[in-house]
């Protein structure tokens, strides 16, 4: 066996440790590609190559130079733990119960349960014979924060740190977090342990990243029209520019040990991120500041699809639900008829989307419901509550930004077009992205709008009767649903029988995987009968999304 040591820097404080173990024969003779999908936190297109000129990218650069940039890719939602949900299963999160930030935190005690049928896409992909990893955070609703959260059955490798490992040759799914451009690598270096006295060492460890760089300065910065041009703004946009060098830095020696490790020629890469900058009126929101994120692909010559040419761009519109069955399709696994999303890349492409819809529900204790429709012009958003976009948020309101956008309102120091965040919305916005990139300008009330804004709102209003939303109900109510009298439920534990010399197993709980594992050998996902040698100890034991694990259920064949 052939064991290959991979040393990668995640962030400033850890290391990856990714240890790769291949059989005697060469990853080059696999019929199918590795996949590697890498996601950075928190961050618009500030990239070199989606044309930013303040930001320095040269490993992103390189990377879109060598494969395909996609320019119009949208979030589902404005926030880290519900767009993973929508990203995760390949639906809607509001149709799967995932729409709430954080769904098990606050005054409320449940996870999202989605129904029977959902299986998380990294889960299809053990089913279809890769090996799955996952590193630095899960995070979907159904899981908490950090790896090792979530069902079992998803991931064969879990790394808070980044190591994992493959114990056979077949080929890989990998999914990596880069932490470095988080809202917290914007927070004053005070900020812990004094404003976060609850947060545990691990959730500092996920949560706080605080880079030295210092390449951008302040002045260099462009301040958008809805921010006061302060020093404070931007100090915080010049150290969100700054932690970008870091996560590109990261991303460089990734992509640098597949090409030392003879990876690279069957390695898809697929970098992106999670949803727009960690700055406030983007992160959270349904604006292209919260939802617009950067893609590039990299396809290895004997991967790339005919006609994709390296260094181009394509302008389709993706959506976050759309990796999903676009991963299986690379992957040649089948894509289940609950999975909501387009295949946009790849030999099998879908039509492309003339819409992408996102969500915002919960945020923290704050209930703001909003739904958004967006063509590749126009953003039209519904607004449920009509209270201001700014409330208080205690993460947020530790950046020096937001707190000085707190002081410069309470001041009367902004025009209209900075004070808009901060004063109670209107029921519906429409705005033409492309005369208005900002979306500062709402169209809804304009009558040379009216044939436009009746179209969108129509495109939502269709999509919306396309799938079950769940804020239809009141969260109390769905997580009663979920959770009955508060309590997680308990998977049904997994039974035993034997046909033709081949043990079968189940669990009696609707929609529960099962993974078993042999003498203490790591766990495997159960997708057929199995063979169990004389006298080996087979241990099983089921889940069911949102619910606890079963107990561990034993069997033994004797002769």
């Amino acid at each position: 066996m052939n064991r290959k040591l991979f040393l990668l820097a995640n962030s400033r404080t850890a290391a990856f440790i990714i240890l790769l173990s291949l059989n005697a024969f060469s990853i080059a003779e696999q019929d199918r590609p590795n996949i590697l999908l890498l996601m950075a936190e928190d961050l618009s297109p500030r990239i070199g190559a989606f044309g930013d000129p303040v930001a320095v990218t040269p490993n992103l650069d390189k990377l879109a130079a060598e494969g395909v940039r996609y320019t119009n890719v949208f979030a589902a939602s404005g926030v880290c733990a519900t767009n993973r949900a929508a990203l995760i299963t390949g639906m809607a999160q509001e149709s799967m119960g995932g729409q709430h930030m954080r769904a098990y935190s606050g005054s409320f005690n449940y996870q999202a349960s989605p129904p029977p049928e959902v299986k998380a896409f990294p889960e299809l992909l053990r089913a279809a014979d890769y090996y799955t990893f996952a590193t630095s955070k899960l995070d979907y609703q159904f899981s908490k924060i950090a790896p090792g959260t979530g069902p079992f059955t998803i991931w064969d490798w879990e790394s808070k740190s980044g190591d994992w490992a493959t114990p056979e040759a077949k080929p890989f799914f990998g999914y990596m977090t880069f932490l470095s451009t988080h809202e917290s690598g914007v927070f004053p270096r005070w900020t812990w342990p004094r404003n976060f006295p609850h947060m545990t060492m691990q959730t500092v460890h996920i949560y706080l990243h605080w880079n030295t760089e210092d390449k951008v300065a302040a002045k260099d910065v462009e301040v958008p029209p809805y921010y006061p041009d302060t020093p404070p703004i931007r100090q915080d946009i010049a150290r969100h520019y700054n932690n970008i060098i870091t996560m590109d830095r990261n991303v460089g020696e990734v992509l640098r040990r597949l090409e030392e490790e003879g990876l690279a020629d069957d390695t898809i890469v697929i970098w992106t991120t999670d949803h727009g900058d960690g700055l406030p009126r983007a992160k959270r929101e349904l604006y292209d500041s919260g939802l617009h994120t950067p893609m590039i692909i990299r396809w290895p010559e004997r991967w790339r699809p005919k006609g994709v040419i390296p260094g181009s761009v394509n302008n389709r519109l993706v959506s976050v639900v759309d990796i999903a069955p676009t991963i299986l399709s690379l992957a040649g696994a089948p894509i289940p008829t609950f999975i909501q999303g387009k295949v946009f890349a790849g030999p099998k492409e879908d039509e492309p989307r003339q819409y992408i819809f996102a969500a915002r529900d919960r945020i923290d204790a704050i209930p703001d419901r909003q739904r958004a429709a967006r063509d590749e012009r126009h953003k039209y958003i519904k607004n449920y509550n009509r209270q201001a976009g700014a409330f208080h948020l205690r993460f947020r309101d530790t950046t020096d930004g937001m707190r000085d956008l707190w002081r410069a309102f309470e001041a009367n120091e902004m025009n209209d077009i900075q004070r808009q965040w901060f004063e109670s919305r209107p029921e519906e916005y429409l705005f033409d992205t492309q005369l208005d990139p900002f979306e500062i300008n709402n169209l809804a009330a304009d009558p040379k709008n009216v044939e436009t804004l009746q179209r969108m709102r129509g495109a939502l209003e269709t999509h919306k009767a396309s799938i079950k939303d769940y804020s239809d109900m009141n969260e109390t109510v769905m997580a009663e649903l979920f959770w009955p009298g508060g309590q997680q439920p308990l998977t049904l534990p997994v039974m035993f029988s034997e046909q033709e010399g081949k043990i079968e197993m189940s669990s009696a709980t609707e929609g529960a995987s099962v993974g078993y594992r042999i003498e203490d050998q790591p766990w495997q996902l159960y997708t057929k009968p199995l063979n169990l040698p004389p006298n080996k100890k087979l241990e099983a034991k089921a889940i069911r999304y949102g619910w606890q694990e079963s107990l561990t259920s034993e069997h033994k064949r004797l002769r």
